[in-house]
């Protein structure tokens, strides 16, 4: 087996009868079988059959993570195609950019929440699918095909080299690029991957982040299918924490704000220094981080994983405390996720860990991590001289990303080669790891340290919901201590002479984070930098926008 189509019709052989997909709908759930699904994925591919497309055509997927993502992927593979996979959020205008430059045929639109506006990006000499049990209707849908099509009698087996997906990058800055990766690729990634870590076999998983995002498009959906997994996904943000509940996954992937956001929601009801004074009685303490794992719907989870962001040493040894260690990985769409990863007895905080088997790793002069293996993206599609530009003279990816390797093998990320910033006493500053620091208080829930023109750097802050219930006093009061505590541990020219609590949160629908929660900061940088020297003249380590 050396793709995920062939990892999915084993599982259909074997174990016909098992639940694949769990589809929550208000307090129900749907469900396929591998069979059941199996039946669906053979239809749709053979109506794309019979559309007569030439090998290889590309066939877009907006939506969503459901069940239908993850039929309507194996369904492309199936019918000899390539998948080219949207962002559910992206605007009409980004939909049309891509799917023009991607040149795709065919698009499966799935369960989205703003499909009206977004419908006039879909060029109208592109097939459309709609899928109506997420209420979108187009000219033909995945019901009718369904309910019209026989089952494609033979499956087109890909060879390891043919071209699986073309991931378009989120794009923290400029334009998205058309990532290109074979199927050998995604095969060697999961198949390393479960010999280095070892994931359950039978698993019961939580689709939640993008599957539009190489993250989860290996990490949930192609490791889950090569070891026969359960899916389960999310009806929507409100239902979320319930839908976890009800999944119970056996391994949980999530992104640092993930991760802030259920410490934030735990301390809510149980403030730090009570669950400290409980935690320190034996008994009482193994009975509360029971019982805070099976609310989370974690208590079954045997692997918890970060990823796409740096997470705060701070943060991982607080989980740790309640009894879940996570283990930070790192990878990026261009290498495949081929690459560094924390597991069971090579485990440390602040770092990301060691490099898979077979991946080559060296720190350039500029302290870029560049990476090496045979698993590398087969170029940006269309694009020769970016791609040219991404890798150095021995053939190594240049990832943007700058860190150091510690005498035992680990890597640790100092930030983005790019978000360095010099400020008016020519210092250069990485900005990531005063972040990192200044996220261990749980009244902040996002935060960007800024300083071009100015003397000494300042920390851009929104307020997390325990931070907005607070006065200003308390405030003030907290983010000085914060600040005073931080200060001495940083560089001279490092040190914080301020932060200033911004007005309005940083939401993708504003543009001032992709889909994956990092945040833009070239974006922020457009509107705060005029701000920059009238806050720092104010004199006030706390101040407000």
């Amino acid at each position: 087996m050396n793709s995920p189509l062939e990892y999915f019709l084993h599982w259909e052989k074997i174990m016909p009868n098992s639940v694949f997909l769990r589809q929550p709908k208000g307090d129900q759930w749907k469900t396929w079988t591998w069979l059941q699904a199996g039946g669906e994925i053979r239809r749709v591919a053979e109506y794309m059959n019979q559309l007569q497309l030439p090998p290889h055509s590309h066939v877009a997927l907006l939506s969503k993570n459901c069940a239908h993502w993850i039929m309507a992927d194996l369904a492309i593979m199936m019918s000899g195609h390539v998948s080219i996979p949207l962002y559910p959020t992206l605007s009409a205008e980004t939909i049309t950019q891509i799917l023009d430059h991607s040149e795709s045929k065919v698009i499966i639109i799935g369960k989205l929440d703003a499909y009206p506006l977004q419908q006039s990006g879909i060029p109208s000499t592109i097939k459309k699918i709609g899928i109506s049990a997420y209420g979108i209707e187009e000219s033909e849908s995945w019901e009718g095909i369904v309910s019209k099509y026989p089952p494609a009698e033979k499956p087109v087996i890909p060879s390891p080299n043919d071209l699986m997906t073309i991931v378009y990058t989120s794009g923290t800055t400029g334009t998205p690029k058309g990532v290109m990766h074979v199927f050998n690729s995604f095969h060697m990634t999961v198949k390393v991957g479960n010999e280095t870590v070892g994931f359950p076999i039978y698993p019961r998983l939580f689709s939640y982040l993008p599957l539009s995002h190489i993250a989860e498009r290996i990490g949930i959906e192609t490791i889950g299918l090569y070891r026969g997994a359960q899916f389960s996904f999310s009806e929507s943000l409100e239902t979320f924490p319930k839908n976890l509940v009800a999944t119970q996954p056996n391994f949980f992937f999530a992104v640092p704000r993930i991760w802030a956001k259920f410490q934030e929601k735990i301390l809510e009801k149980m403030p730090q220094r009570k669950l400290n004074r409980l935690l320190a009685i034996p008994i009482v303490g193994s009975i509360i981080k029971r019982t805070i794992r099976k609310k989370l719907g974690l208590n079954k989870c045997s692997l918890f994983f970060s990823g796409a962001a740096p997470l705060s040493p701070s943060l991982m040894e607080w989980w740790d405390s309640l009894g879940v260690t996570i283990y930070q990985v790192y990878g990026m769409t261009e290498d495949c996720v081929y690459a560094h990863f924390n597991r069971k007895g090579a485990n440390k905080f602040g770092t990301v860990g060691k490099p898979l088997p077979g991946l080559k790793v060296k720190i350039a002069q500029d302290e870029e991590i560049r990476v090496k293996s045979d698993y590398m993206m087969r170029g940006y599609y269309k694009e020769p001289e970016l791609t040219a530009a991404m890798f150095d003279e021995e053939g190594f990816l240049k990832t943007g990303d700058s860190g150091e390797i510690d005498s035992e093998g680990f890597l640790k990320i100092i930030g983005r080669v790019k978000d360095q910033f010099k400020t008016d006493k020519g210092k250069y500053i990485s900005p990531s790891l005063i972040e990192m620091k200044l996220l261990g208080n749980t009244d902040i829930e996002q935060v960007c340290v800024v300083g071009m023109g100015i003397p000494q750097p300042i920390a851009l802050v929104v307020l997390s919901a325990a931070g907005k219930a607070k006065n200003k006093n308390e405030i003030t009061e907290s983010l000085s201590s914060t600040l005073d505590t931080i200060n001495p541990s940083l560089e001279p020219y490092e040190k914080l002479e301020a932060a200033v609590i911004m007005k309005k949160d940083w939401t993708q629908e504003n543009g001032l984070m992709t889909p994956t929660l990092k945040i833009k900061r070239n974006e922020l940088e457009k509107i705060y930098v005029p701000n920059y020297l009238k806050w720092y003249y104010e004199q006030k380590k706390v101040l407000w926008e």
